[in-house]
Formats: structure tokens, sequence, C-alpha cells
């Protein structure tokens, strides 16, 4: 059970100090009956307190609000409130611990605004499977909610969380990032204009309302008022929920989390950004300060690397996590990530540091802005802002191949995917051959799969020796396929290898 802590005041855990679970009865009690406002009046009180989305983008509340219904009237048509309530991100906890321990919160900010804008219905997106799924449930229940109210399960993944996903996947689709950029305020759930925001945005809006925007204003800082909910790892391995006013020192909130700032600090999680000791120590939680930092609040995850582990190998190892999270739609994740992941890892290992080193930078500038979303992006983020944090233990690698501390798996990962991308990664005893009689130096092989083919100056294939993993047999195949010359081969490498010793003989 994830432990919840605060610094006061207590604002969206009241009542977490004493109970597990705030139950609907004692909801009413501590924040009073629901109470319906008028459109103009939730948009107002949004606007009065800069309430922006609390999922990562930070986008402003308000101006959703104003979007959706402005697609709405277009239209004639009612609108969907959708809650994203799937929080793919392996090293976050907040949202569902809101849906474990206070989700009528949550159901109140989503019936604000279903009531404000008229919507036909309220849709929450969920992937827990456990103690949060059934809480809710039975908070949609306690609420009188359930023909309202409908709640979806979607696959476990990194990318569920993605907006285009997450309306991919309440549609009956694959929960998968779109081809295109479809904003929800314009086509959503059902094709209908739909309001999305995550969990704890709809809690804030829940509270703003209940205290309104001077008392809710009374913490925080004038920009970004109110309290975070925020997911700090412990030295000792163990996510803690913290609620603290926005604008704290970090150092008070890594405090109260038993964290220390150790090698360097991420801050927003796999699509957010590692930052140095020195530079945490002199930050404050709010998004202006850890930007002026160097990193990103995001969906408001910080964790911390002890001085007892090799940082790049905790760092190659999220990134596979990341490469094989990809959609798969796109060749920034397809092939990007993966083959950053690879790079990072040799460079762990000691295999052609240099190279390696180049290989990371080149990939993370490669994919940035051309992702059909924004996963190559938050991953490369991830990737260069560790290259930059931990140089001294870069410098180790490349000079000694090692710094010799182990890979700890201090970073959480699902690692049923890394078991999955291990397992791609074996070796099938295939290797790619050319037929020199009929190789005309097309180059189209090395667009095909270049992790196997490169070009040498004269635009000819140079081939890889190592075998064809599983992951790219298909790949390999296409290419072979595709060949104008039909030059390429793909057979038993122990066969080639045998070949080869009685061509010399």
């Amino acid at each position: 059970m994830t432990e919840f802590r605060y610094l006061n005041p207590i604002r969206i855990g009241r009542g977490l100090d004493k109970l597990q679970r705030v139950d609907g009865a004692t909801h009413r009690a501590i924040h009073g009956k629901f109470r319906q406002r008028r459109l103009r009046d939730l948009t107002a009180i949004a606007e009065a307190v800069h309430l922006r989305g609390r999922g990562g983008a930070a986008f402003p509340f308000a101006r959703k609000l104003t979007a959706v219904m402005r697609t709405a009237r277009t239209r004639d048509c009612q609108p969907v409130v959708l809650v994203n309530a799937t929080e793919g991100e392996p090293a976050s906890a907040k949202d569902k611990f809101l849906l474990a321990h206070t989700p009528h919160l949550i159901l109140d900010g989503a019936m604000l605004a279903a009531k404000a804008m008229g919507a036909r219905e309220v849709v929450i997106g969920l992937t827990d499977t456990g103690p949060a799924a059934r809480s809710l449930r039975s908070a949609v229940l306690e609420s009188g909610l359930r023909d309202f109210v409908r709640l979806v399960q979607l696959p476990e993944r990194f990318v569920t969380g993605e907006g285009g996903a997450l309306v991919n996947g309440v549609n009956g689709g694959p929960a998968l990032p779109p081809g295109r950029k479809v904003r929800a305020a314009d086509r959503g759930v059902d094709g209908l204009p739909t309001l999305l925001s995550n969990a704890e945005t709809y809690a804030q809006l829940a509270l703003v309302s209940q205290l309104g925007p001077d008392l809710y204003s009374a913490v925080g800082t004038a920009e970004e008022p109110g309290t975070v909910l925020l997911t700090v790892w412990g030295a000792d391995g163990l996510p803690r929920v913290i609620e603290a006013p926005a604008g704290v020192p970090m150092a008070q909130v890594l405090d109260l989390g038993q964290a220390t700032t150790g090698q360097g600090v991420l801050v927003g999680g796999y699509h957010g950004a590692w930052i140095t000791p020195a530079a945490a120590n002199r930050a404050c939680v709010s998004r202006e300060s850890i930007g002026r930092a160097g990193g990103a609040l995001g969906a408001g995850v910080i964790m911390t690397l002890g001085e007892d582990v090799c940082p790049l190998g905790e760092v190659a190892r999220v990134a596979a996590y990341l490469g094989a999270e990809s959609a798969g739609q796109c060749g920034p994740c397809r092939l990007g990530l993966p083959a950053i992941a690879r790079s990072l890892n040799s460079l762990v290992a000691g295999r052609s540091t240099t190279e390696a080193l180049s290989a990371v930078s080149q990939g993370t500038q490669t994919v940035v802005g051309r992702g059909a979303c924004k996963h190559p992006d938050g991953s490369a983020r991830f990737v260069t802002s560790a290259l930059s944090t931990f140089a001294a233990d870069v410098k180790v690698h490349l000079a000694k191949g090692t710094c010799g501390r182990p890979v700890r798996g201090s970073l959480p990962i699902a690692e049923d995917l890394i078991a999955m991308e291990t397992a791609e990664a074996e070796e099938t005893g295939l290797r790619m051959t050319v037929d020199w009689t009929r190789c005309a130096g097309h180059g189209l092989c090395k667009h095909l799969v270049p992790e196997l083919i490169q070009l040498d100056e004269h635009g000819f294939p140079v081939i890889s020796n190592a075998g064809v993993p599983r992951r790219l047999v298909g790949d390999a195949r296409q290419a072979i396929e595709m060949c104008p010359a039909l030059a390429l081969r793909l057979g038993d490498s122990a066969a080639e290898t045998r070949h080869a010793v009685k061509a010399s003989r």
C-alpha cells in the first residue's frame, strides 16, 4: 500500500490522515454537498486559479472547457467528459492513489464539468484491476451515478495514457496513439467533442469549486496556486504520495519522502528530465522553478539515484523499456528508440564507447519532433538530460569501459516488457548475405533494415556479422523481397560459417 504524507495544509488528502479510504458519506461530511455550477462560473474559477492539467502537459483547463463547448455548439451535439485514470507511467502512483483512497473527489470534478456542459456521459479510462478499480466502482455506486458514469478497462502500457491512445481505446480500438493528431475537443469519444483531463485535475477542480478561488489560492504561488500531488521515491526504493503546496523547496519534499539528491534527480517521470543535485537543492516544487533548473514537473514524479549504482546502466534499462513501449506506428518509435537503447547499452557495457555515445546523441536528435505522438520526444529528453547530469559517469565509461558499479533496477519498469524485448533480441541462427553477382548498389536495403545493413562509400551494402535477432526477421525478409536486384539472402549462420571455412581450404 502506497504511503501518504503531506505538508500542511492538507487539501486533496483530507480525511486520509485518519482513514484508509474516504467513502461517500465521509466525503460529503468533509467537503460538503455537491453544488452544480454554470459553465461560465466553472470556467471563471478554473481560470482564476490558473488550473492546469496534472497529467504532464499542463494545458490550461479553462481553455479546454471553452474549446469543447465551442465545438459542441457548432456541431449542435452533446459533449463527453473523459477522465484519464490510466497512469501508464510506471514511476507514478498519485492517480491510482486517488482512485483507491479518495475517489469521490474525482467524480465530483468530473460531474461538475459534465453538468455545466450538459454532457452526454462521463467516461473514466483506467488500467488498474486491483484496489483502485474496486474503490472507483464502489464510489460510482455510492454516488448513484451508475447510469451516467462509464468505466472502460484498458491495457496497462506506457502509451495508453496518451490522449489519442486513450480515446482510441475507449472507442473500442487499440489503445495506441493515432497516426495523425486529432484534438479530443474536436473529435473524441464516439466522435463527439470531449473534455479530456487526468484524474488529479478533476479532483483539483472539485476543490476549487468547494473552497472558492480565494481560499484555494491561499497556499501555493501566485502563478501556481493550491497544492500538488507528487510521487516521491525514497532511498528504500518505495514510493510515497505527497501533497505539498506549490512553491515549497524540493529539498523539503525529498526529506519528507525519505529521499536524498544522490547522483541526480529525475523530475517528471520517464518523459521528464534529470537535474543535478545542486539544481535540485535550489529548486522549488513548481513548474516555473523546476523549468529553470532544467527539468519539468510533468506528472509530478520525483526520483533519485543513490551513489552505489551505475546511473548510465539504470538509464539504459529504462530506455530499453521505453523502446519496447513504442506504438510501432512511425520510424522514430519503431526504429529510433530501440536503436538509442541498444547504443546506450553498448556504452554501459564498454563496447565501442565513443561510437556508441555518438549514436545515442545522433539518435536522440533524429527522433525529436518526428513522431506521431510525443513518446519519442519525451524519451529523448529523458536520455539526453541523463547524459548531461551524469557527465562524469559518461567520461568514466568512455575511458575505462565501466564505472564498476552495478545496475540494481532502481528505476521501476514493467519487467514483462523488458523480458519481451530481451526475447525479441535473441539470436535466431540466421544471417543476411549478399549475392555479389547480382548486387547493383541500389541502397534500398539499408533503409529497410538499418540495424543490419549500412552502406560503404560507394553505396554498396556492408552487412553486420552478427546474426539476425528475432525482432528483425520480418524486416530482413521484407528487404529481401524488395531488393530490386534480388541480391539478398537469409540463411543459417552456422551453415554460412562452415561453407566459408571449406571455401578457404
